[in-house]
């Protein structure tokens, strides 16, 4: 089993916004939320392809996801949209802004 440490940034998409008019329970918006974007050399060195489905976790919990190719992350780093799946990983947390922190969180990817 192959893996790998990482840097979870979270954020909108806006595939993920289009599926709202669905609703938050909608194949087409759990499918978005549900998908990790990592970096096509990371995905080769683990042995990964598009679609297949990995283990993320991080010190607040871990969660599986179907990972997808992109072009646009430089390596190290992977995005998860919001979501039930990365607020799994991100925690509770705020250090008194009323936001928890959605950047730059570290996590380990297993196949």
């Amino acid at each position: 089993m192959s893996a790998g440490k990482f840097i979870l940034i979270t954020g909108r998409t806006s595939k993920q916004g289009r599926a709202l008019h669905t609703g938050k329970d909608s194949p087409e918006y759990l499918e978005e939320v549900s998908t990790l974007e990592m970096n096509e050399a990371d995905m080769e060195e683990m042995g990964l392809k598009d679609g297949d489905e990995v283990r993320v976790r991080s010190k607040e919990g871990e969660i599986t996801v179907r990972c997808r190719r992109s072009d646009s992350l430089p390596r190290g780093i992977i995005f998860i949209p919001y979501g039930p799946p990365a607020n799994t990983l991100i925690g509770v947390d705020t250090d008194g802004t009323g936001m928890p922190d959605s950047k730059g969180i570290e996590v380990e990817i297993c196949k």
